[in-house]
């Protein structure tokens, strides 16, 4: 296919989503810190990018990076700035609204439009596309770039013209989760203290009231304490929680549960044999107490 396409962010999802992109048959230019991590994607036909703002000079670009700092480090004035018209780029990383907000104007100065598209989805589904893939900003920004976003995910959902509406909705879903696993914790330690096997348990949570992939997919890892490899560390699921808080404070809105929730992972980042685990492994401050 004729048109290049600029990835950076090669972290487990980067690499996942920018294989998709190769595997399609695009000409993908990708770029990221550690050069090595491309070593794959450049065997299975990527070019590498000698820095971030070679790839960002892609008529079309996609990004996902870690968290605002390294967002905003890499797509900035310096790095986004350019002579091709009409360029994009896609922000699929999981970062706060604030941020997106302060990328949008720096990328929009540059004159590339901006549109986030935060993902719901673990890096094996990222690999096999079907990722749900959470848009917004401009819709004709959209429209641009729905067909190659199609190889990523079976859905792309729109929520508004606003770039940051993606991220909020982005957070919200990574609040939820933290909820359900609390949840699952609590209830697991619940039936456990009266003998109850943890994995009939589940197996009875996630063939009836509460079916679909949280459930069952992190129900069976708390079960079976099969917290590694990680597919989302600890430290991530802070930073979600933390995300969460700051988009409450900005409309004044409470959240009750949250304090909990924090407590629940600082003590399992405090824990040595849990702070390098999945994030679904803070079950284990409540099965533990």
């Amino acid at each position: 296919m004729s048109i290049t396409l600029g990835f950076l962010g090669l972290g487990n999802m980067g690499q996942a989503i920018a294989g998709r992109l190769v595997g399609a048959g695009y000409d993908v230019v990708v770029w990221n810190r550690s050069a090595g991590a491309a070593d794959e994607l450049v065997a299975a036909g990527a070019r590498l990018a000698a820095d971030a703002r070679e790839a960002l000079a892609a008529p079309v670009s996609f990004s996902m990076l870690a968290d605002d700092a390294a967002a905003e480090a890499v797509l900035s004035e310096a790095n986004l700035a350019g002579d091709g018209e009409g360029r994009i780029h896609v922000n699929m990383a999981s970062i706060s609204a604030a941020a997106a907000d302060r990328i949008q104007a720096v990328a929009e100065a540059a004159g590339v439009g901006y549109v986030s598209c935060p993902v719901l989805g673990r890096p094996n589904v990222a690999a096999e596309g079907k990722l749900n893939l959470l848009v917004a900003g401009a819709p004709e920004l959209c429209d641009a770039v729905a067909p190659y976003l199609e190889h990523c995910g079976v859905k792309q959902w729109r929520f508004g013209d606003t770039p940051r509406q993606a991220n909020a909705v982005k957070v919200a879903m990574n609040f939820t989760i933290l909820h359900a696993l609390q949840a699952m914790a609590e209830s697991i330690t619940l039936v456990e203290a009266h003998g109850v096997d943890a994995s009939d348990f589940i197996e009875l949570m996630s063939n009836s009231l509460f079916a679909g992939p949280v459930y069952a997919g992190y129900g069976s890892m708390i079960a079976e304490r099969r917290y590694s490899p990680p597919g989302f560390r600890m430290p991530l699921g802070l930073k979600d929680l933390g995300l969460a808080e700051e988009l409450a404070a900005e409309q004044d809105v409470e959240l009750p549960t949250a304090p909990i929730l924090r407590d629940r992972f600082e003590r399992a980042l405090a824990d040595s044999e849990l702070a390098d685990l999945d994030w679904s492994a803070v079950a284990e401050v409540t099965r533990r107490r």
